[in-house]
């Protein structure tokens, strides 16, 4: 929506977390005699509140805070708020539904170089965005990865380069695609929050869907899901088959991130700097000397001989598919297990059966289902030799399991191929405590 549009509009800020304050900020800067309501399910009491001026603001907070989108011309939904709730649908077919999204998308003067995928965005972004600012390009970081994107549009001009890491959330309902367009993968993910992987995939592909001729599509061609949306868009289209030639064609030897998906999503950022005719040695540099992201295969450290990674961020089993292959036979002990979020375990059972994997240590209560599922397929297989498998359900005694299950000179990986809900508050909090505790035992004599 234009901001002239919102001008008359009487505006509810629909969810208040960091969007949402970010939406704040912005509106009363432009608009700052408006009145704006503020909605979200929690108590205020149990809100981080950062904005200065409370002015003008109306708030509607706790169970019924829904109930104000009757009130309201223009909903401004956060990511986080649940799309198949009966106000939010009712909200969507009256065309009052926006977002920071698209209030950002109809209103940029500058390009916007969106990424997106089930796994690998945030490094992918990343990746560009090195690549970008080394070439000498003005480039921001933006999105679920970088600041929120409404308070960048204050100071935005025609120069400008927005690199925003997009999520099936911010790009659901959008009719607009950004002029670049990265499309790594599609695996099924938040199958609790769409109704289907049909629906989610859907979302994900309105980052292409709406482009036109003028603009660039880059996707992975190895993905048959990714390679269907992308035959529907009209852009020029840059299909990511041989990685490996990619990274060699630009002189890149010291290659920063572990993991075949790892070239998936350095390929991505290369063709972005050959869109850009940024010199392949300037690309060169930027790849080689990227710093891995935390909590995505991030090296925690060798301790009595054993080294620990921490890939806490591996919400889905592909994810942890890719971290075991990127070990090989290394990989000695892995911990599973989270929320259970109605994906299928199947194929992960079938890689711990046939990797080096002796020891699983679980977490509830996705880590029964996987459990489960390493039984069934062995007895299919008619294996004798399965894994030893434990249950926990706390960080700590994860941590001192895997230091009494591992071989000097292996590798144990936290990469649990679900998300973090069961017992930590996100990834971030699951991951640190990995850490910890992998420190904290490793340095006892």
């Amino acid at each position: 929506m234009k901001l002239s549009f919102l001008k008359e509009k009487r505006i509810l800020i629909l969810g208040f977390g960091r969007e949402g304050k970010d939406t704040l900020l912005f509106l009363r800067k432009i608009f700052p005699e408006k009145q704006i309501g503020i909605a979200d399910k929690l108590e205020i009491k149990n809100l981080k509140l950062e904005i200065k001026d409370y002015k003008k603001i109306k708030w509607y907070f706790g169970k019924d805070y829904l109930k104000a989108i009757d009130d309201y011309d223009i909903i401004i939904k956060s990511p986080g708020i649940p799309i198949h709730l009966p106000e939010i649908e009712k909200a969507k077919k009256e065309k009052k539904l926006t977002s920071q999204t698209e209030i950002f998308f109809e209103n940029c003067p500058g390009m916007i170089i969106g990424i997106t995928g089930t796994k690998g965005k945030s490094t992918t972004t990343s990746l560009i965005y090195k690549v970008l600012k080394n070439g000498g390009i003005k480039a921001h970081l933006v999105g679920n990865i970088g600041k929120p994107v409404l308070s960048s549009l204050l100071k935005a001009s025609q120069k400008d380069v927005f690199v925003y890491e997009l999520s099936c959330h911010q790009l659901w309902n959008l009719k607009h695609s950004p002029h670049i367009a990265v499309f790594l993968n599609l695996y099924p993910e938040h199958l609790d929050y769409y109704k289907s992987f049909q629906e989610y995939a859907r979302a994900k592909a309105n980052i292409c869907l709406w482009q036109t001729k003028d603009d660039f599509l880059i996707y992975n061609a190895k993905d048959e899901n990714v390679k269907k949306f992308a035959k529907k868009s009209k852009a020029k289209k840059v299909a990511l088959k041989n990685y490996s030639n990619t990274i060699k064609n630009v002189g890149i030897k010291k290659i920063p991130l572990i993991g075949e998906h790892n070239l998936l999503n350095i390929s991505a950022a290369i063709e972005v700097g050959k869109i850009f005719k940024i010199q392949n040695k300037k690309i060169k540099e930027a790849v080689e000397n990227f710093k891995p992201l935390h909590h995505r295969l991030e090296l925690v450290g060798t301790f009595k001989d054993i080294t620990f990674y921490n890939d806490s961020l591996a919400t889905i089993p592909e994810t942890t598919i890719a971290a075991i292959d990127a070990f090989g036979n290394k990989a000695e002990t892995i911990i599973l297990g989270g929320y259970d979020r109605n994906l299928s375990f199947k194929k992960l059972a079938e890689k711990v059966l046939n990797s080096g994997i002796k020891t699983v240590i679980l977490f509830p209560t996705t880590g029964e289902k996987i459990w489960k599922d390493i039984e069934k397929l062995s007895k299919v297989q008619k294996l004798s030799n399965l894994p030893q498998h434990f249950f926990v359900d706390n960080m700590k005694d994860a941590v001192k399991l895997a230091f009494e299950n591992t071989h000097k000179g292996k590798v144990c990986l936290l990469s649990c191929a679900s998300s973090s809900f069961s017992l930590f508050r996100d990834y971030k909090e699951k991951g640190n405590l990995f850490k910890k505790w992998v420190r904290c035992y490793g340095n006892l004599k």
